[in-house]
């Protein structure tokens, strides 16, 4: 057993979201260019951005995309995710556990080996996990997987714009466009992705955090009269996709 099979990441803090159209979107990330940089891993060619590709996994019932819609304040979802559309062996894929603890969100996730994806495809594989990977995230997908029957059922894409702080390691914004949705049962799907936007002309910006906003910041939002709204991808991709419908 390999120490990358067992390795965990954490992270725990507070997320606020704003939608934005792409011009104000343009000049606050101007004005935060003043204070932070763009994180590692960006490409030019996407203009100082990189793709995000997540499954999401959800059941019959859409349990999980009910829990977010009616605001659960205990939840948790899965996905997997890459930051490629290609099977290319090259882009690291992870297994993501994210959820809310009242106000502060987590997210757990551990390394995904390639030839392991199609044990995540099918139930009645589940198990065979546990012989490559033995750490909570893993166990506690295959415990949730089993109890609310869950499956993979959206894949969504977005362009994200990362940057993150010259004075604080712990405080990060993002700014997510060009989201489109596809109902899936795979990582890769072989058939084209067939496009359904969400939010054309709009940019979800996404405030990280863990203790408080610096007050730098706290100007911008006051500048440009931004509130935060409870919006998620993955709602959007479901909803998109005619997998379940938002009634609130």
């Amino acid at each position: 057993m390999s120490d990358k099979a067992n390795k965990v990441e954490e992270f725990h803090r507070y997320e606020f979201k704003y939608v934005l159209n792409t011009n104000v979107a343009k000049k606050i990330q101007n004005e935060i260019e003043h204070f932070m940089n763009y994180d590692g891993y960006i490409h030019k060619d996407l203009g100082n951005a990189y793709l995000v590709r997540s499954l999401y996994f959800d059941n019959a019932f859409a349990t999980n995309f009910y829990e977010k819609v009616d605001g659960v304040r205990y939840r948790t979802k899965f996905r997997l995710r890459s930051y490629s559309q290609k099977n290319d062996k090259t882009s690291p894929i992870f297994l993501e556990q994210k959820g809310r603890h009242l106000n502060r969100v987590f997210k757990n996730r551990c390394t995904i080996e390639n030839e392991d994806l199609d044990m995540f495809y099918s139930e009645s594989r589940y198990s065979e996990l546990l012989n490559t990977y033995q750490n909570e995230v893993i166990e506690d997908f295959i415990f949730q997987g089993y109890k609310k029957k869950l499956k993979p059922q959206v894949l969504v894409d977005y362009i994200r714009k990362p940057f993150t702080s010259n004075y604080d390691s712990n405080f990060r914004i993002t700014f997510d466009s060009s989201i489109k949705s596809k109902e899936s049962q795979s990582l890769f799907p072989q058939e084209n992705f067939r496009i359904i936007q969400s939010l054309p002309g709009y940019v979800i910006m996404e405030v990280k955090f863990h203790r408080r906003i610096p007050a730098w910041f706290h100007r911008i939002l006051q500048t440009y009269n931004l509130s935060r709204v409870s919006i998620s991808k993955f709602v959007l991709g479901m909803a998109s996709t005619n997998l379940a419908t938002d009634l609130s």
